[in-house]
């Protein structure tokens, strides 16, 4: 079996699942070097997963490894673009966790680049659309069964424990809006068919101050109007007491369609002294385990059959246009053009 020989480049708590994931459980796949300014994932990887070829310097790892196909890049939002970049132009393929940029710039400049390299794979990683039930809401809207989409409802909410560690990160991953709402954004394009021209986000820190001290906030809900006069409602917060809580209602003008509602941890009830309940998941990992191994397996496969993703560059471009329309209306508290983003 041909396999895609892969570097990756951040090692946090997603970039291990990464490296555990191409290590175990795809099997066209083989990492043979990690990059990270901490010498503890470093050592991590090295001894866990048997990473060969180890890096402080992205840069040198990009010159060195020369037996090395691809590039995973999985770290801070404002490292992305120009990790892509340097990718591509020293001749490798590439697949990034979202968002592309912090800023339109940014992604405006990556997509020039990427279109210069035809011949390079590359992909952003918007994992809900690989997960099979955000997958088969796909198929029944394509095939007519509720009829035609006109409002789409999504949120993307986490347990209130990881709040502490996100308020150091949310200016480099860009704000709630980039770091959370982005996936569903790109549920907005995906399912309504159309592109959101028109927004208007509130929200505030109203457990944690620490995230309006930093121009940020722990909850916020905005109202999006697409180009095609169907509506996006999406809602995000930090401080959810019982676990992760990432959901979507579709609807259609012959019925509805709902994912991850309620949001629970399996198909155990559990009777007790407490009551009749069911437990929730603890992180976005827990629920979207499955759709994370299916993600970059459909990297390293279309990489190996040298076929472009159908999730393009311009898909994160436009979804990063959003978030930032969304930050911006958060800020100045007023309802924000997107086209007047970019004129």
């Amino acid at each position: 079996m041909k396999k895609l020989n892969t570097g990756i480049v951040g090692l946090g708590r997603l970039g291990k699942e990464y490296v555990k994931n191409l290590t175990y459980l795809v099997p066209n796949a083989h990492v043979i070097a990690a990059c990270s300014i901490k010498k503890e994932e470093l050592d991590h990887v090295r001894e866990t997963f048997q990473v060969p070829n180890l890096y402080t310097s992205y840069e040198q790892m990009l010159e060195q490894q020369t037996d090395m196909d691809a590039v995973i890049i999985v770290t801070s939002t404002d490292q992305h673009a120009d990790q892509i970049i340097k990718a591509v132009q020293a001749g490798y393929h590439v697949f990034c966790e979202k968002p592309l940029a912090l800023n339109i710039e940014d992604c405006i400049r990556v997509e020039k680049i990427v279109t210069q390299y035809p011949d390079r794979i590359t992909m952003l990683g918007f994992v809900r659309r690989f997960d099979s039930s955000y997958a088969e809401a796909k198929l029944k809207i394509n095939e007519g069964l509720v009829g035609t989409p006109y409002l789409l409802r999504s949120q993307t909410i986490d347990k209130d424990t990881f709040a502490p560690f996100q308020i150091e990160f949310c200016t480099t991953g860009g704000g709630i809006f980039h770091d959370y709402n982005v996936h569903d954004i790109d549920l907005a394009h995906w399912y309504l068919g159309s592109r959101i021209e028109k927004v208007w986000a509130l929200g505030g820190a109203y457990r944690f101050p620490e995230f309006g001290l930093a121009g940020d906030a722990d909850n916020t809900a905005a109202m999006c109007e697409l180009q095609n006069g169907t509506i996006a409602v999406l809602l995000a917060s930090r401080i959810s007491s019982f676990g992760h809580n990432t959901s979507t209602e579709i609807f259609a003008t012959e019925g509805n369609l709902k994912i991850g509602d309620p949001p629970v941890k399996n198909m155990l009830q559990i009777a007790d002294k407490y009551g009749i309940r069911r437990e929730g998941m603890e992180t976005f990992f827990d629920r979207f385990q499955d759709a994370f191994l299916t993600q970059i397996q459909s990297f390293v496969d279309h990489v190996l059959e040298n076929k472009q993703p159908e999730l393009t560059m311009n898909n994160a471009t436009n979804a990063t246009l959003v978030a930032t329309a969304l930050t911006k209306s958060f800020k100045e508290k007023k309802p924000i053009i997107i086209a007047d983003l970019v004129s």
